[in-house]
């Protein structure tokens, strides 16, 4: 009867052993078993029986994985100090080089993504790692990549996110913006002025063909000038207008002159001298017993 007992015991345990065996591996997940220490083919997804205490078996993730590079204190080659981070997307292309080669394939990832970047962005002026992070992303994925291809792990992309720099240098850029636009505005002004003189020589070129193009653009004017209800109007005339006019003022004074029609400074009379006020006689009081 005891012996029975622990028969039924032994099987009770055997059950429960083989039944923990059975392992249950995702489509996305391989693993990489071991027997007595000794590599044995990889698992595939589904049901796989792992026995306990003979099999080993790691769980690897097939998935992208996306990892953050914590900021890191960089130097530009330029001599500007920058903190600089980054996102590194990277993948398990080998399960069994990701576990045989590196003891944490992702830890080995960051770190070596976190030298790279310093490493690649000190080579770089500040410029260049402003206005051309594409190719310093193209840069990092290569060179990582180059490190992590023997533990079968492919970097897939490398961003560079948020590129930090002192206020100092922050204003002395904006000031350099600033600087820019206006050289940019000046420019400008200095190529619609150019261009606005040809259009006006050009303008009265053709207005000078016909002197009534001319007239009628004066009247144009006029006519805009009133629509603004302005008390004063200051309209100029061109001399070939009002310049006969004024070639013809001395003749004209020669003429009265001559005629007697003007008056001249001996003909001018003086004026009469102001007539002299008779005398005013103003009475004296004289006190009381002054009589003699």
């Amino acid at each position: 009867m005891a012996w029975l007992i622990v028969l039924l015991i032994v099987l009770g345990l055997v059950l429960i052993w083989f039944a923990a065996s059975f392992k249950v591996l995702q489509e996305y997940e391989r693993g990489v078993t071991f027997r007595f220490g000794r590599l044995r083919p990889i698992r595939q997804p589904g049901v796989q029986i792992v026995f306990l205490g003979i099999d080993t078996m790691v769980r690897v993730d097939l998935r992208i994985v996306t990892l953050t590079i914590p900021p890191q204190d960089v130097i530009t080659k330029d001599n500007v100090p920058a903190r600089v981070n980054a996102v590194v997307l990277f993948q398990v292309t080998d399960p069994v080089r990701s576990v045989m080669g590196v003891e944490n394939h992702a830890v080995a990832t960051s770190q070596m993504a976190q030298t790279t970047l310093r490493s690649v962005v000190g080579r770089a002026d500040l410029d260049t790692l402003l206005a051309h992070r594409a190719d310093l992303n193209e840069d990092l994925a290569r060179n990582i990549n180059a490190q992590t291809e023997p533990w079968g792990v492919q970097v897939k992309v490398v961003e560079i996110k948020d590129v930090e720099i002192p206020q100092a240098m922050q204003r002395a850029m904006a000031r350099e913006a600033e600087a820019e636009r206006e050289r940019r505005a000046k420019i400008i002004n200095a190529h619609g002025e150019l261009q606005a003189s040809e259009e006006l020589g050009q303008a009265a070129e053709i207005l000078s063909r016909n002197p009534a193009s001319l007239q009628l653009r004066y009247l144009q004017t006029l006519l805009e000038l009133g629509a603004d209800h302005n008390s004063t109007v200051v309209f100029p005339l061109p001399m070939d207008i009002i310049g006969p006019f004024l070639n013809k003022i001395p003749q004209w004074l020669d003429k009265q002159a001559a005629t007697g029609s003007l008056p001249t400074a001996g003909s001018v009379p003086a004026p009469a001298a102001a007539p002299a006020s008779p005398p005013v006689a103003v009475p004296v009081p004289v006190p009381e017993g002054s009589y003699s």
